[in-house]
């Protein structure tokens, strides 16, 4: 009997116990899966197994596997690989991950200390003041406020621009500032716009203002200008203050006023009131609790370095050895000085004169000489004569602090035994 017979009785056989249209491929297609899903309860396990008709049973089976096939068909035409399950255990650890970082996130919005603000919380906002025992901010006095609740009293100073009035408003001392003469008005409106510019711990507190009367309302600090620190000092009153811990003190607190202007809000200021020690010391003023601010901005001009902008401190020739070497006249006594002529600088002249005024505000007290010792290498690099080799206001303040902090608790035998 040839093979084709064979193949034919074996088909007729299969048809008898089947029924017609299932082939033996498709039999074994049908077992294969079959195998594959029997842990499962799915609709070709029923379709085989739920009815007393074998043949309709196999029917009813291949259709759901057509059915699944042309199911499956467009992934099977997909380039690449064949998409794979992702093992339970791959995306339990991923969930934990997810939690982990969720978790570390809330934990550092809860316990982490938040960046400190640039603005100090107890100042007041803009356009208002607060002083002495007040305890809520008040706008700025108005021309109309200066000029019915402010009691002018005595003159307490004068300079170039302004003549100062000890002054009263409201049962508290004051200090109105008068224009001396129209002719430096200028100079006076500069030095308002500076002062409601530069609001800080750093600079007086500015009470009020009247353009229309070239008036200007200032806290009063009874202490005066720093230029009177030695006299202040020697009083049996302050006397306990006069150590080179709190003249340190007060040398850092001048270092944070220029370093303020070097990176102000509007940009680089030079403090150009400044020609010889006296003049500097006048524009600053001594406070109750023993700290420094700024008290005349009527000369700050701005650096602009994007634009190639440099300043110079007025108009005449300037001589000494107080201030920077850029300063002076650099065509000899042979050429006469000409304001045209004289090349511009920035704000490394006030780097400059920072040992010069830190010299004069440690003084000659015990343990000041020490102190001058540990600042020895920081000012050697003020002084440098190339402008561009001396520190930022940043690193001597840097510098200052670390001084501080380190003899902040040195006795006075310890720190001869360290010389």
């Amino acid at each position: 009997m040839s093979t084709g017979v064979l193949e034919d009785a074996r088909r007729e056989r299969w048809r008898e116990r089947c029924g017609p249209g299932i082939s033996m491929r498709k039999r074994r297609q049908l077992q294969r899966r079959q195998r594959q899903s029997q842990t499962q309860d799915s609709p070709l396990l029923a379709a085989v197994t739920g009815s007393n008709d074998p043949g309709r049973s196999w029917r009813r089976a291949l259709e759901l596997t057509e059915a699944s096939a042309m199911e499956t068909r467009p992934q099977e035409g997909r380039k690449g690989p064949p998409p794979r399950d992702v093992p339970p255990v791959v995306g339990l650890l991923l969930s934990m991950a997810l939690m982990n970082a969720l978790l570390y996130l809330c934990l550092d919005r809860l316990f982490i200390s938040p960046r400190r603000s640039t603005e100090d919380p107890t100042r007041c906002p803009h356009g208002h003041f607060r002083m002495g025992p007040m305890s809520n901010c008040s706008p700025w006095l108005s021309c109309e406020q200066l000029r019915t609740e402010v009691r002018q009293m005595k003159r307490v100073g004068e300079g170039a621009v302004k003549r100062v009035f000890l002054s009263e408003w409201k049962e508290r001392k004051v200090a109105l500032s008068r224009l001396t003469r129209l002719e430096v008005r200028d100079d006076f409106l500069h030095g308002l716009r500076m002062l409601k510019s530069l609001q800080s711990e750093h600079v007086v507190t500015l009470l009020g203002y009247c353009e229309d009367d070239n008036s200007i309302l200032t806290e009063y600090h009874p202490l005066g200008p720093l230029s009177s620190l030695e006299a202040t000092l020697n009083l049996s009153k302050y006397r306990s203050t006069n150590t080179w811990q709190h003249r340190l003190q007060l040398a850092l607190g001048y270092v944070a006023i220029i370093d303020f202007l070097h990176r102000s809000p509007l940009g680089t200021l030079v403090m150009c009131d400044s020609s010889d020690l006296p003049k500097t010391l006048s524009q600053y003023l001594l406070t109750a609790n023993f700290s420094i601010v700024l008290n005349d901005l009527d000369a700050l001009p701005l650096v602009n370095r994007s634009t190639g902008a440099l300043v110079k401190c007025g108009h005449r020739e300037l001589r000494g050895d107080f201030v920077a070497p850029e300063q002076l006249w650099p065509y000899g006594e042979d050429v006469p000085f000409h304001d045209d002529l004289m090349p511009a600088y920035d704000e490394k002249i006030d780097i400059w004169k920072i040992p010069d005024v830190s010299s004069f505000l440690l003084g000659h007290v015990e343990g000041s000489d020490m102190v001058r010792f540990h600042l020895f290498d920081i000012h050697k690099a003020c002084k440098s004569q190339t402008p561009a080799e001396r520190p930022t206001a940043q690193d001597v303040l840097d510098t200052y602090q670390k001084v501080l902090n380190l003899l902040r608790d040195t006795t006075t035998p310890q720190t001869r035994e360290m010389l």
